[in-house]
C-alpha cells in the first residue's frame, strides 16, 4: 500500500511538472493595445504643395493665426485636443475631423470622419452626424483669439481607416435636425500625420 501511494505521488508530481513545462513560453492570447497618434499644426497660409496648415478664409483665420491638434486613439478610447491662437476674438467656430488631407480647395478634405460610416437609406442625417459618432472640437475664442477644445470618444480608429485632416468652420456645429453636423464654410485646415 505504501509503495502504491509513493508511486501515485511520483506520477502526480511528474504530471504537474509536465503541465507547468508545457505552459511556459505559451503565447498570451490577449491582444496588445492598439495605439494611434495623429498630429497636425502650423501657421495658416494659402495652399501650396507640402503645406500642412491651409487658410481658405483669411478674414476668419487672420494672418498669423495658428493651431495644433493631437488625436490619440488607444484601445477603445480616442481623445482629441485642438488649440488655436490669433483667431478672431470672442467668436465661436466649428471644428471636425475629416477623411482626407487638406488640399487647394476647401472640399478636398472630404466629408467628416465617422466611426460608423455606413448609412441606411431613409435614415435621418443626425443618425450619423453627431458628437458621439464624429469628432467635434467647436471652440469659442477669448479676447486674444485663443481657445482649446477637447473631445473624448468611446471608440478607437481602425488602423486601416484614419482621418486625414481637421477642418475649422465658420460657425458652431448644428447638433440636431436635418442640418446636424453642418457648421458653415470651411475656413482653415490642418493635415494630420501619424507619429
Amino acid at each position: 500500500m505504501r509503495r502504491l501511494s509513493m508511486l501515485l505521488l511520483v506520477m502526480s508530481t511528474a504530471a504537474c511538472g509536465a503541465t507547468q513545462t508545457s505552459t511556459q513560453g505559451a503565447h498570451d492570447p490577449t491582444p496588445a493595445p492598439t495605439s494611434i497618434r495623429l498630429v497636425g499644426g502650423g501657421v495658416f497660409v494659402p495652399y501650396t504643395e507640402g503645406v500642412d496648415a491651409v487658410v481658405y478664409d483669411p478674414k476668419l483665420a487672420p494672418k498669423g493665426s495658428n493651431a495644433t491638434v493631437t488625436v490619440e486613439s488607444v484601445d477603445s478610447t480616442t481623445v482629441s485636443t485642438l488649440t488655436v491662437k490669433k483667431f478672431k476674438p470672442m467668436r465661436t467656430y466649428g471644428a471636425h475631423l475629416h477623411t482626407k488631407p487638406c488640399g487647394a480647395k476647401p472640399d478636398d478634405s472630404g466629408p467628416h470622419f465617422q466611426h460608423d460610416h455606413s448609412h441606411t437609406p431613409g435614415m435621418p442625417s443626425e443618425h450619423l452626424a453627431n458628437p458621439r459618432n464624429e469628432v467635434w472640437l467647436d471652440f469659442t475664442t477669448d479676447g486674444t483669439g485663443s481657445a482649446t477644445a477637447t473631445a473624448r470618444q468611446d471608440w478607437s480608429f481602425p488602423p486601416d481607416r484614419l482621418p486625414g485632416s481637421l477642418i475649422i468652420h465658420e460657425r458652431a456645429t448644428t447638433s440636431q435636425g436635418p442640418e446636424a453636423g453642418t457648421a458653415g464654410a470651411r475656413i482653415a485646415c490642418l493635415t494630420l500625420k501619424r507619429q
